[in-house]
């Protein structure tokens, strides 16, 4: 596809340089070809800026935004949203890969839907360092299509509830991310803080197909995200807050202490105590 509105595909690497080049070229086959690519290096402290410069070399066209100060991946991708010029945006890790299909079915999920939905999400493979198939993120019937059913629409309550959406199908309507106002660069990762304030205001569509690589890497942030003294745990709870002040039924507080309790005890887990005490006061207040 030759025409269509414009969609930014912002591309975040850190150490990602066994990668990266697999990531960009996932990018340049897609069959939608109306896509603007900027690369944001979060001061690698491998060779990832040398693979970089070959890419754009090969690729002037696309943006290259190196930094020499590690500024996290929330503020890395607020800069480079902040050179973006797309009507839809996607959040790339260079070490996933999309299929060829990936941006036009998303393009065309949500001008389908309408400007109530900002976020389409799909299904995914689980690869490894090598590249190989793990597992489904939804598991699959015969036909390529989940055996489960995925929320969508309102899910603003099944978000807060639990965890489903695999973050790097995810494509957004630029209006969503204004109405953000980006990432928060307080936090130590944005996942969950973008669900849950976003699906307030915006209605989530899901294309039931395997669209998406996302890969497993050991020591990556993602796979130390659940770990003793992980700052990631204090983050959740700055998103609980916020969750907080966003309940609106009797239901969404049920779910809402539900998930709570269930904040405390991976708390008590990674021996996160003082953490733990300050969901429970969350609960009292």
């Amino acid at each position: 596809m030759s025409s269509g509105p414009l969609v930014s595909i912002i591309c975040l690497c850190y150490n990602h340089a066994r990668f990266v080049e697999e990531a960009v070229q996932s990018v340049i086959q897609q069959t939608y070809k109306n896509i603007e690519i900027i690369m944001v290096d979060d001061a690698s402290t491998d060779n990832s800026k040398d693979v970089i410069n070959g890419i754009v070399k090969a690729y002037p066209q696309i943006k290259f935004l190196p930094l020499e100060k590690n500024i996290g991946n929330c503020a890395a991708f607020n800069l480079g949203f902040s050179h973006a010029f797309g009507d839809f945006i996607i959040d790339m890790a260079t070490d996933d890969v999309l299929l060829p299909e990936r941006v036009e079915k998303g393009v065309s999920s949500l001008r389908a839907a309408g400007s109530e939905f900002g976020l389409d999400f799909t299904n995914a493979e689980i690869i490894n360092e090598s590249g190989n198939l793990m597992s489904y993120h939804y598991p699959m019937d015969g036909e390529g299509k989940s055996k489960v059913t995925v929320p969508s629409g309102d899910v603003f309550a099944n978000l807060l509830g639990r965890y489903f959406i695999c973050p790097p199908t995810m494509m957004y309507t630029r209006q969503l991310v204004e109405f953000l106002g980006g990432y928060d660069e307080t936090l130590t990762y944005e996942d969950f803080d973008l669900w849950i304030r976003s699906s307030r205001k915006y209605k989530y569509a899901y294309t039931d197909e395997v669209l998406v690589k996302r890969r497993v890497v050991k020591g990556s942030k993602s796979y130390l995200q659940f770990k003793i003294g992980s700052p990631d745990l204090r983050t959740t709870y700055k998103v609980m807050q916020k969750a907080k002040a966003l309940l609106q039924t009797e239901e969404e507080n049920v779910i809402f202490r539900k998930r709570v309790f269930y904040e405390i005890k991976v708390a008590v887990r990674y021996l996160n105590f003082s953490l733990a005490r300050d969901y429970y006061k969350m609960l009292r207040v």
